[in-house]
């Protein structure tokens, strides 16, 4: 029975962290109000070596509908921002970049 028990919870871990692997990978649409949708791909951060914990829940909330993303915020280093500077990756000041994430 103890056996039985200990791998139970051996296999629910295991799904647990397989779970929150692929659900890292998905891909999230946002209303871009005007500008086009915002897309974020969770695959493309992942290959890059980021992890849900680097923007989770310091940068974001964990549930969607949370804060309002604008892009004056981002351009302060928030949200995005935070990454996206221009530095660390493409920055969200740069007109050119738009396209990176709205998509018309």
């Amino acid at each position: 029975m103890k056996k039985f028990f200990v791998m139970s919870v051996v296999v629910v871990v295991t799904l647990c962290m397989a779970a929150s692997v692929f659900a890292s990978m998905k891909t999230v649409e946002f209303d871009g109000k005007g500008a086009g949708k915002v897309v974020f791909d969770g695959a493309t951060h992942k290959a890059k070596g980021l992890g849900c914990k680097d923007c989770h829940p310091a940068l974001f909330a964990m549930k969607k509908g949370g804060a309002v993303l604008t892009m004056k915020d981002m351009e302060a280093g928030k949200n995005c921002g935070a990454c996206h500077n221009g530095t660390k990756a493409f920055g969200v000041k740069d007109a050119a970049s738009c396209a990176k994430c709205h998509k018309k």
